[in-house]
């Protein structure tokens, strides 16, 4: 099928590829153009901006917990009615697993999805050195698919100049540049960009990048680069499915400014699986919704909202009963740390959580077992049988003195192994986040257990 698509990326982190793409596709929402986007890898709060300017859901093509047709199949289904496909890159271009591969990186991605390429390089302090720059990016990989480049954080004095010179040395096109922007400067905290959602200026943001965006970047050459890209085959993914009723089930999900970490694509799978999910606000609501046959406590900031997680003493013995009571849960970042007995809050002070698992919670100054990781079953669990493998991610602050022993967690490329995941037959809580296009069968027998917990009630 073909599917107009580009991709962006950077030679490194903090190069400006969320500020350039986001004023990109905030133009060509202004110019009325219909947009599926999508951000290489785990990330969970890039795509939240991405949704926030295109006004549907932004989802994930991830190498590494994804297989190479699914990654396909995504992209298809997500952009059939879509006039032009962005993808985010993550990262710098080239760089994946183990710090030393190619492998799981955003070239991975344009390669498997044939997508062309525009290269977003961050010129300040810069001025020719940035030829031999670009062109090592272009020649590191003789299928680099780098087709243009766009540079940030120049002057509108510099830019001509620095077009014709790359221009005239490198078989790239230059789409424009974008100048450093002080008023649109996107805040961080430590688990990546602020939600846009907690940005009450960022429409206003969001518009000054777009009039910036149509004044100096070519959106009509990205357009038709692309057009350029070439027919793409969807691979229709099928697992095979241990569910025999297609009965709905009631699916309680924690969604609010501590909970928010989701991938769309997880959420949809659960749909079309026949869930019906039911948001609910851990810190806002007095207890879960009624008529619940499972529970998804999803990451976030928990460690931020503590107090008020704390407070909520109605909603901590809600969730604490239902857990107990055997309701099928799964439980992933500040998900698994709710269900501490105590949490830290942003003063280091101990905070009542919900209880379900006797230790503290705590939040350290650096990352925690960061980054991609293959899980394997030691035991029979909800979600894996013994011996069953998964890939997943993690990126978390927070540390436990028990992360569970249900799984053993083994860095790709690497030794380094730690144990993880609570389970039982109805529980999965732990670090980890999922996504279940990893193996679709995980979502099929969460789905299960929610029809045998319901058969239960009844």
């Amino acid at each position: 099928m073909q599917l107009p698509r580009i991709l962006f990326t950077a030679p490194s982190s903090a190069s400006g590829k969320t500020t350039v793409t986001c004023g990109i596709l905030q133009a060509l929402i202004n110019r009325g153009q219909s947009i599926s986007s999508f951000k290489c890898g785990p990330d969970y709060v890039d795509p939240m901006f991405h949704s926030k300017i295109i006004g549907t859901k932004a989802r994930n093509l991830d190498p590494f917990m994804m297989a190479e047709p699914v990654m396909k199949h995504l992209l298809c289904k997500n952009s059939r009615h879509a006039d032009i496909s962005v993808i985010e890159g993550v990262m710098g271009y080239y760089d994946g697993l183990g710090g030393n591969t190619t492998d799981a990186s955003t070239y991975s991605v344009a390669k498997a999805t044939q997508t062309p390429v525009v290269l977003i390089v961050n010129g300040k302090g810069m001025s020719t050195s940035i030829v031999p720059l670009i062109q090592g990016f272009l020649h590191y990989k003789k299928d680099s698919a780098i087709k243009g480049v766009i540079l940030n954080q120049i002057s509108p004095m510099m830019y001509p100049r620095l077009k014709a010179l790359i221009e005239e040395q490198l078989p790239v096109t230059v789409y424009g540049y974008l100048p450093f922007m002080e008023d649109c400067v996107l805040e961080n905290r430590p688990l990546g960009l602020i939600p846009a959602g907690e940005l009450p200026q960022i429409q206003a943001q969001l518009q000054r990048l777009a009039k910036q965006a149509e004044e100096t970047i070519d959106i009509d050459g990205l357009l038709a680069l692309a057009n350029t890209a070439n027919k793409i085959t969807d691979s229709p993914f099928h697992s095979a499915s241990v569910i025999t009723s297609k009965a709905p089930v009631n699916i309680g999900i924690a969604k609010d400014i501590a909970f928010c970490f989701y991938y769309e694509d997880n959420l949809e799978l659960l749909t079309e699986l026949g869930a019906n999910l039911i948001p609910f606000s851990p810190i806002h609501d007095t207890s879960l919704p009624n008529n619940l046959d499972g529970l998804l406590l999803g990451g976030g900031y928990a460690d931020l909202y503590a107090n008020e997680l704390s407070q909520n003493q109605t909603m901590r013995q809600s969730i604490y009963d239902a857990v107990k009571h055997g309701m099928p849960c799964i439980a992933e970042g500040s998900g698994f740390s709710y269900l501490h007995q105590t949490m830290s809050d942003d003063q280091g002070n101990p905070k009542t959580m919900v209880g379900i698992f006797s230790e503290h919670i705590q939040t350290a100054k650096r990352l925690q077992n960061f980054g991609y990781f293959m899980l394997t079953a030691n035991e029979n669990t909800l979600l894996l049988n013994q011996g069953e493998q998964l890939p997943i991610h993690e990126f978390h602050y927070q540390y436990s003195s028990n992360d569970g022993t249900a799984c053993l967690a083994v860095k790709p490329n690497s030794k380094k192994a730690h144990s993880c995941i609570h389970a039982s037959n109805t529980l999965w809580a732990g670090f980890p986040h999922l996504h279940f296009y990893a193996n679709p069968m995980i979502a099929e027998r969460f789905m299960q257990a929610c029809r045998n917990h319901s058969t239960k009630l009844k």
